[in-house]
């Protein structure tokens, strides 16, 4: 088994260096190194839960600092950290339940009664909560029953009362640490197929004989298009060449080899043809918790522009790109600048580059991403289905905890 803290300094040398590119693979290797973090750390017999989220934590600080503007490091971290406290919360409302059936027997089981995990304050409290806190649609789709039962073993002595105590705070972080490792191979198996998951909702949004624009390159929104093609859908597609990276040549070619008709025009013609087009479908780069966007440089332009035709604008989003924070938090890097050398070459400009020269030297600047406002967002389609911007703030919070949303900081402990 390697060290962990060896494929944690690996991992963040990788994000410094830029060498992992996309939310997707981000997301998922992110994920992936959490999980070995669970598996190696060590749980005490009590307060195992604070135990895995207070490792967790320590490398999450690490890797948001990596690369701040990697919004999908930090998303990963927060529901890793939410599954540990959904998984312990799981395990005490069980134990809440085994000792509530204790309660209704005879009186005579006082001694038998003591037997059962000792539950902490805080995750009887939490229990408490979960009973008043209303479900949201999400959850209730998505709930499935808890069979797994407290083990209650009753013992005469106090030496074998001691030892199966022992051994039900053991079990217990066993269970603890298998059952979050099975939460979080879930949740790289959702954004492993969260392109299909997405595409497989294509026919319902495009239709025949449509114009579809894009801009730039995305993996989700070739896949998306390719899925309505393949239901025999005809439609034409314009791209947005992205400029200056040009990532829009890459997806026309991408488009135009598996048989999809598509023009690729600039990104200044965008408001000259948006006339023409029946629906603007998009790829994100994060999905902030008030439906604002941060997408690829360009995107604004052609969301204002979608907004003066009244043409749907349409934000395509895999749930590990949903971000529980809000544009104005502290935390929230909203940008980063790329090199000059994109628009410009030094060769040739290098003598207006020379900042001695006081006021009349050349200044290049090249950001990566640009930010949508809610308002102008029509739908988003998640790979759980389409959702208005006004509710993306529920759909936010079934997967994150308000706890967790500024990784850095306090430990956890338990009492």
């Amino acid at each position: 088994m390697p060290d962990v803290q060896a494929l944690v300094n690996d991992f963040v040398n990788q994000l410094k260096k830029r060498k992992i590119e996309g939310s997707q693979a981000t997301a998922k290797q992110t994920a992936e190194l959490l999980r070995s973090v669970i598996s190696q750390q060590r749980v005490p017999h009590t307060n195992q839960a604070a135990a895995l989220i207070n490792a967790v934590r320590a490398v999450g600080e690490q890797l948001i600092a990596a690369n701040p503007v990697e919004l999908a490091v930090g998303n990963i971290v927060r529901r890793t950290l939410h599954i540990i406290r959904e998984e312990d919360l799981s395990l005490a409302t069980a134990a809440m339940a085994g000792l509530g059936l204790s309660v209704a027997s005879d009186d005579e089981d006082d001694m038998e009664r003591s037997d059962h995990p000792v539950l902490s304050a805080a995750a009887v409290a939490a229990a408490a909560r979960s009973t008043l806190r209303p479900p949201s649609l999400q959850t209730l789709l998505e709930d499935m029953p808890d069979s797994a039962a407290v083990p209650h073993t009753s013992s005469s002595g106090g030496d074998s009362e001691g030892k199966s105590r022992s051994v039900d705070k053991g079990s217990r972080g066993r269970k603890l640490k298998h059952d979050v490792i099975e939460a979080v191979n879930e949740l790289i198996q959702d954004i492993s197929t969260c392109y299909e998951q997405i595409a497989e909702q294509a026919v319902e949004h495009i239709h025949q004989n449509e114009v579809i624009l894009t801009l730039g390159s995305s993996k989700t929104v070739l896949e998306f298009l390719c899925a309505a093609k393949d239901k025999k859908r005809s439609f034409k597609v314009f791209v947005a060449e992205g400029a200056p990276r040009y990532q829009g040549h890459l997806l026309a070619k991408d488009l135009a080899a598996r048989g999809l008709q598509t023009t690729v025009i600039t990104d200044s013609a965008v408001f000259a043809m948006i006339s023409r087009v029946n629906m603007v479908i998009v790829g994100a780069h994060a999905v902030m918790a008030n439906g604002g966007v941060i997408a690829p440089v360009g995107l604004n332009m052609v969301a204002l522009a979608a907004q003066r035709h009244a043409v749907p604008f349409v934000i395509l989003a895999g749930s590990h790109k949903l971000c529980p924070l809000y544009p104005h938090n502290p935390e929230v890097l909203l940008n980063e600048l790329r090199s000059p050398s994109e628009l410009l070459d030094f060769g040739e400009f290098s003598d207006c580059m020379d900042s001695a020269s006081g006021a009349g030297s050349l200044h290049i600047v090249n950001p990566t991403f640009d930010y949508v406002p809610p308002k102008l967002v029509s739908l988003f389609i998640t790979d759980t289905g389409g959702h208005n911007p006004s509710y993306m703030y529920r759909l936010i919070a079934d997967y994150y905890s308000a706890d967790d949303l500024v990784v850095k900081g306090r430990p956890t402990t338990g009492s």
